[in-house]
């Protein structure tokens, strides 16, 4: 008898850092219907994305390469849809597949989804009140709050779908995306409450290279700018005014959080009400992690580690133990190799990752990856002006290079960003406060790291 192949649940958000979720241990919200998919499955320490912005991260996810080989490097980008992804390769298996939400990764022609029976997307960013979807080609307007309407139409296609087949379903939530508008039901939540600043909060970059300090991500400067909602009222000290324009971001940003969560539950209920939890994978993660408030940062882009580092858990009873965790690494590259290898496909070539079937399972291969290679590519891009780099994470250590020249650019406070390295002891600095690359201690570190480096970069052939 074959064994009975499983659904896969795939839900994924844009910009949720692990940070505001509590099965990571946060400090300022509670998402308990998050929490209901690492207590019956497993929590992943350490899962980076190898490109921190929104479509080239997705690009990767789909594909299983690395933005130089997917062709999805900027924002600036589209996804050719002729290439391989592991939608295609599942459908071409019998799986049902669809996706419903954001896709990011242009539209028309090529740049439409393919591999999917069924595509309803938001363009572009989507609005988060009576946004406008694209079906199969066809745009329509559908009145409601963005995250219930996603849910919504996930909830029919499971409805409508042949049961006599496994299904891919993959949800990408455009929350809690800015500009942060919340529903209806949480415009309110948290009003009455101050939300606790992150250790960093004032971190002022003294001890860092000069492309931290040029970024143009601040909470109390940046922030108001873009997003004029969040500007502090007249009157108050430069401390206030950013305690100010923290609370109203924060707050706003963990209402959308809540109605994700809430809408995540509607998922689970169904599975759990069809009798479709034992044999369904379900995923929850976001396309990066996100800066709330870490660094006086709002955004993403660096290899920091609120931005590096993904919110990942899993769900799978029929393998994984329920409330278990891993330090293992793993990388959004990872993702397409893993579904192929559940839905027994097998995994091409040419896909860059590896399956973390076993690592979920807590029988971690003895040559399972323990370094991550990280490169963002755009060069003091618009609005945010960070720095072009690449490095490399190890448990206690990472080593970051940035390589762009300024060009003419120049970022906060008129800062010019040249060429420099960053090194981080993770062990005795956490928090990625000090630079001590050259510091005549870590000579021997710095060494080889950059030997890794070296051997990541002709791994994954980047040679740019």
């Amino acid at each position: 008898m074959t064994k009975k192949r499983p659904n896969i649940v795939y839900i994924m958000s844009d910009d949720h850092g692990y940070q505001a979720m509590s099965c990571y241990g946060s400090r300022i919200n509670e998402t308990p219907n998050l929490d209901r998919i690492a207590n019956d499955g497993i929590r992943l320490n350490n899962c980076f994305c190898t490109n921190s912005i929104c479509a080239p991260s997705r690009a990767v996810i789909l594909s299983g390469k690395y933005s130089h080989h997917n062709g999805v490097k900027t924002l600036a980008d589209r996804f050719d849809g002729r290439q391989q992804t592991f939608p295609k390769l599942l459908q071409a298996s019998g799986y049902q597949t669809a996706l419903i939400g954001k896709w990011h990764l242009g539209h028309g022609g090529d740049n439409d989804p393919t591999g999917f029976n069924y595509w309803n997307v938001v363009p572009g960013q989507g609005r988060y009140y009576n946004p406008e979807f694209i079906e199969m080609g066809e745009k329509r307007t559908v009145d409601g709050y963005v995250t219930t309407v996603t849910t919504d139409l996930c909830l029919n296609w499971l409805e409508e779908r042949d049961q006599d087949k496994p299904f891919l379903l993959m949800c990408h939530y455009k929350a809690p995306h800015g500009p942060w508008q919340p529903d209806e039901k949480h415009a309110q939540l948290y009003d009455d409450l101050e939300i606790p600043e992150p250790v960093t909060f004032y971190d002022d970059y003294r001890n860092r290279g000069r492309a931290a300090g040029a970024a143009l991500m601040r909470i109390d400067q940046d922030l108001p700018r873009n997003v004029p909602k969040y500007a502090a009222p007249e009157g108050l000290t430069a401390t206030q005014a950013k305690k100010w324009s923290y609370q109203h971001f924060i707050k706003d940003y963990l209402r959308c959080v809540a109605s994700i969560d809430e809408n995540v539950g509607r998922l689970l209920d169904y599975l759990d009400a069809e009798g479709l939890t034992e044999d369904t994978i379900v995923v929850y993660t976001s396309d990066q992690g996100f800066y709330l408030g870490d660094h006086g940062w709002y955004d993403k882009r660096f290899m920091y580690e609120e931005s590096l580092r993904m919110p990942f858990i899993m769900r799978y009873p029929r393998e994984i133990a329920a409330g278990s965790d891993t330090d293992a690494f793993a990388l959004n590259v990872d993702f397409a190799p893993t579904f192929l290898d559940y839905a027994g496909v097998d995994i091409p070539s040419d896909m860059q990752g590896s399956s973390i079937r076993q690592v979920v399972q807590r029988h971690v291969p003895d040559n399972w990856q323990t370094t991550v290679y990280y490169r963002y590519w755009m060069h003091m891009d618009k609005p945010h002006a960070v720095t072009s780099h690449y490095g490399v994470r190890t448990e206690k250590h990472k080593l970051i290079y940035y390589y762009g020249e300024a060009l003419g650019c120049k970022g906060a406070n008129d800062i010019p960003t040249p060429k420099e390295w960053e090194l981080f002891d993770l062990e005795k600095d956490p928090n990625e406060l000090n630079n001590v690359y050259a510091r005549p201690e870590y000579a021997a570190v710095v060494n080889s790291l950059k030997a890794e480096l070296s051997r990541l970069r002709e791994q994954v052939k980047d040679y740019e």
